[in-house]
């Protein structure tokens, strides 16, 4: 049964990795990536299962921070990469 899971786990991680890809805005591409850690942290769990290791829910529990760190901060990245730039238009209005 749980090689059933791990193999519809690894399905999912490669219909993510080719929305990563394919994805039409970046938006959908950092949500794919973000599904694809996810992804990562059931499979180390369900690896930590079968193999009888407890202390890799650690070891996922680490990973799923950083992918909630990094998934932040390549959202901020996104949203704000022209750090005050100019953007062609006049951000004050009509003066």
């Amino acid at each position: 049964m749980m090689s059933a899971v791990s193999l519809a786990v690894l399905v999912s991680m490669i219909l993510a990795v080719f929305r990563s890809i394919k994805g039409p805005t970046v938006y959908d591409r950092i949500l794919s990536v973000n599904a694809f850690g996810t992804l990562t942290v059931v499979l180390i769990s369900v690896y930590g299962f079968l193999s009888g290791r407890p202390e890799f829910l650690d070891l996922a529990l680490v990973y799923a921070l950083i992918n909630f760190i990094g998934t932040i901060a390549v959202s901020k990245y996104v949203e704000f990469s022209h750090m005050g730039r100019p953007t062609g238009g006049d951000e004050l209005g009509d003066i």
